[in-house]
């Protein structure tokens, strides 16, 4: 599971105090602490998500998928108290990638994803939904979602022709750092998401350098730092999101996803993403295997107001998806009683 960020740091000023207490004058020390402190800030990185032959689950549980994002965590977790204190099934969540879940969810070896974003799943969609019949489509999930790039608001307040991709030409080093200089950074998401920014850039002849994060947690470690000093920083995100309840995100204007854009093929992307009208997905197994844990998935609904309350909860009181997701069930009894079968 996703790492929290406060732990992240706090592992790195443990280090900090490590190479003031134990190494003050000795550059050799010095240096292996460093070597140190580099490979704790590795290891509080995200854990990796399964690989689907790794995933060993209960034959009898209801195992749904959370892919490394808050808001599929957070419709897990009301799916999870609701299977379990309502329908009084044994229920295992499984992190995993989401191009690797759709072979999961093809075998039966995984039952069901609450949150697929449509855009980069076509080829998906085709094969184990259209083709296999392997795979059954679920419905919207009620979420709309928008991927895009972003900056602060401050940003935009001193460069305010960066609203749109074409101010950004010729001022791409505004957000230069000392390893891309004298390119732009932009800082990429988790790379186990969908991703086309490294096409859109090229094609669009922009100045920039995709640097990698390695997940979501190290790329929302290092926005907030860039935020805390107010510094320019220019970066992949989307909607919904926590973060934009803390802090103001502008995004930047891309050229229009037309269709003829989307259908081409992605080395010659030059448009922005499309708007994600979310749905979900279940094992065509699990309709025999558990109709009712299949009737209520169905009719699971979620929106993006309620994401964000739990996520932000998640965030601000350092809870578990679980228990945000149980304080919402409370408090919203006229919602989900209309899900059940």
């Amino acid at each position: 599971m996703t790492l929290h960020p406060t732990l992240r740091g706090l592992l790195l000023a443990v280090a900090a105090l490590l190479v003031v207490a134990g190494c003050a004058g000795d550059p050799d020390d010095l240096d292996e602490v460093a070597e140190d402190e580099a490979e704790a800030e590795d290891d509080a990185d995200d854990e990796p998500a399964q690989d689907v032959d790794d995933v060993d689950t209960d034959e009898d549980a209801i195992t749904l998928v959370a892919n490394p994002w808050p808001g599929s965590y957070a419709n897990v977790g009301v799916a999870e108290v609701l299977l379990t204190e309502e329908l009084g099934h044994d229920v295992e969540v499984v992190e995993i990638d989401e191009q690797a879940q759709w072979s999961g969810l093809d075998a039966g070896d995984l039952d069901a994803v609450l949150e697929v974003w449509p855009s980069g799943h076509e080829d998906n969609v085709e094969t184990y939904i259209e083709g296999a019949e392997t795979v059954v489509d679920l419905g919207e999930l009620g979420v709309v979602g928008e991927i895009g790039w972003f900056t602060p608001g401050y940003v935009l307040d001193e460069h305010p022709d960066m609203a749109t991709w074409e101010g950004l030409q010729g001022q791409e080093d505004v957000f230069a750092t000392a390893e891309t200089e004298p390119a732009g950074q932009f800082l990429a998401a988790d790379p186990s998401f969908v991703q086309f920014d490294e096409e859109i850039i090229d094609n669009l002849g922009l100045d920039l350098e995709v640097v990698q994060s390695g997940s979501e947690a190290a790329q929302l470690t290092e926005v907030e730092s860039a935020i805390a000093d107010e510094e320019p920083i220019l970066f992949y995100f989307y909607t919904p999101h926590w973060m934009h309840a803390e802090h103001e995100l502008e995004m930047v204007e891309l050229p229009e996803p037309t269709d003829e854009c989307l259908e081409a093929p992605d080395a010659e992307r030059d448009c922005g993403y499309p708007e994600d009208v979310l749905f979900k997905a279940a094992s065509a197994e699990l309709e025999e295997r558990a109709p009712d844990a299949f009737a209520f998935l169905d009719a699971f609904e979620m929106s993006n107001e309620a994401q964000d309350e739990m996520t932000l909860r998640m965030e601000e009181d350092d809870v578990d998806h679980t228990e945000a997701a149980a304080d919402w069930v409370d408090d919203n009894e006229d919602v989900w009683q209309e899900w059940l079968p």
